[in-house]
């Protein structure tokens, strides 16, 4: 069973307060003689042997190890068309449990949900919340960024000379035969009902094929990223 996981500034430093130290002293009442898992979020892990207690919030204890994670490479951008709000965190959540480096919220001519004024700035953080705690769930020494939202024609601009790949249901290449020996690629998801011809052109994405099935919005960075990760990362 793994060490209970918390993020921390410092690992090496073996010492864990604010929200994080409330979230281990108060709700998961971690005891002096546990082992606990700290990370930076940033590839830096230390494992500590919990030795005091203070108040309801702090803890501090010896480092028994301490490592630096790399990035797995390729290094994956995930380009999230922005769906549905109860849709969103779990797109998130999931690109971040399958190893999304970076995540950007897509503005498609397709998306239902329009992030507009002091929305962007609230949605943004909730995304940014979402890949934290996943991150913490599924164990992950680095936490995926997430950016600012891009219209088509920023992202267009974003990608330009990059590789890129789009998941599409009539794309007549399956991902295994597109070459993934490069440093870095991004993934483009798009909306539900897919993306239309017009924007394909736009951005000169590469068309995949996953398989026979037609993903959700939600989970297909999930399963995008699963294939990239058997087929060169893991």
């Amino acid at each position: 069973m793994s060490l209970p996981y918390f993020i921390a500034t410092d690992p090496a430093s073996g010492r864990l307060d604010g929200p994080e130290g409330r979230h281990a002293v108060t709700v998961k009442r971690i005891q002096v003689g546990e082992h606990i898992m700290l990370a930076s979020g940033r590839g830096t892990i230390a494992e500590v042997e919990v030795t005091q207690i203070t108040g309801k919030d702090e803890l501090a204890g010896t480092v028994v190890e301490c490592r630096e994670i790399p990035k797995l490479t390729p290094s994956v951008t995930v380009v999230q068309a922005i769906p549905k709000s109860e849709r969103a965190e779990l797109a998130v959540d999931l690109a971040t449990q399958g190893g999304a480096d970076a995540i950007i919220p897509w503005i498609s001519h397709r998306t239902i949900a329009r992030w507009q004024g002091p929305k962007v700035a609230k949605n943004v953080e909730k995304w940014r919340a979402t890949a934290r705690e996943a991150a913490k769930q599924s164990r992950r020494p680095w936490i995926p960024e997430v950016h600012e939202p891009v219209t088509t024609n920023q992202l267009a601009d974003l990608i330009r000379d990059k590789p890129a790949l789009v998941l599409h249901e009539d794309a007549a290449t399956p991902l295994r035969e597109i070459d993934l020996d490069v440093p870095e690629l991004f993934l483009i998801i798009g909306p539900e009902g897919g993306i239309g011809e017009d924007e394909l052109e736009i951005l000169q994405a590469t068309p995949v094929k996953l398989g026979p099935e037609v993903l959700r919005t939600a989970s297909a960075a999930l399963a995008g990223l699963s294939a990239i990760g058997a087929l060169s990362r893991w």
